[in-house]
């Protein structure tokens, strides 16, 4: 499973907060291929031809102008704005770590400022754009999950975190894809008390994702493995209340009988 999020509305937003600020009077001043090579410019010249990168989608080349900006004129209003923008430049050039730096560094320098809450949108979205499948280490998930839910602390009524509640259920699913597939690994090697402890975390922790009703028949078989018939009943019974008419259920029920029936002849013989 790999996630996605190069969305035009990311960056739409980011051009309604900062589309409109290119400097009135445009620079004339050409800048060539060495325009990231350090020489002093004036602001309005720097921010424009950061910008111009921007639109020519030369992500890269539009961040280390950004930077310049700040650099060069740590004091203007401009730089403020520059410390944003590059954390977006780097964020379109797939420069994710970068990105986190530039926006962690806009909210320690402005924490109050009207952007922060797109700063931590911002820092939350290059976490969640390097989810990767749910067979390698899932750290940078649980960043994204982190990520999310500060957002949402902070800025409960904006629409960035309207949007981080939607990816938090997807963030969640994946987490609890990778405590599946641990469980499933342990059922092939027999570590049935193992695979019990991984498929009841997806239950408790994971209650609204979409691989509960499995968890619960993964779990009913390990029960039955272990030859713990209370508990693998007890655990098909809460599948049949919730998901009576899934296959994972039928699976479950069958073996329960099929447990019971081989019971019930050990008993008659």
């Amino acid at each position: 499973m790999r996630f996605t999020f190069r969305s035009p509305w990311l960056r739409a937003l980011l051009l309604i907060l900062f589309g409109g600020l290119a400097l009135a009077g445009c620079a004339k001043n050409k800048i060539g291929k060495d325009s990231n090579r350090y020489v002093a410019r004036d602001v309005d010249t720097l921010y424009n031809a950061a910008k111009d990168r921007l639109d020519q989608h030369r992500y890269k080349e539009s961040a280390a102008l950004f930077d310049e900006v700040e650099r060069q004129h740590p004091y203007s209003i401009w730089a403020r704005r520059a410390e944003l923008m590059s954390a977006f430049a780097h964020y379109m050039a797939h420069e994710y770590a970068e990105s986190v730096t530039a926006a962690q560094r806009f909210i320690s320098i402005h924490p109050g400022n009207r952007d922060a809450a797109y700063a931590y949108y911002l820092i939350a979205i290059d976490y969640y754009e390097q989810i990767g499948d749910v067979d390698r280490d899932q750290k940078v998930t649980q960043q994204a999950l982190d990520a999310m839910g500060e957002l949402i602390r902070r800025y409960p009524d904006t629409r960035y975190s309207s949007d981080a509640r939607l990816k938090e259920d997807l963030i969640n699913d994946h987490l609890a894809g990778k405590e599946m597939v641990i469980g499933r690994f342990y059922q092939k090697r027999a570590l049935w008390l193992a695979s019990v402890i991984r498929f009841r975390h997806v239950i408790d922790s994971f209650q609204t994702s979409t691989h509960v009703p499995e968890a619960l028949m993964r779990l009913t078989e390990s029960y039955l493995e272990m030859g713990v018939l209370d508990e693998a009943k007890r655990s098909a019974a809460v599948l049949g209340a919730n998901y009576p008419g899934t296959d994972w259920y039928k699976h479950a029920y069958e073996l329960i009988e099929k447990k019971e029936g081989a019971k019930a002849q050990i008993f008659k013989s």
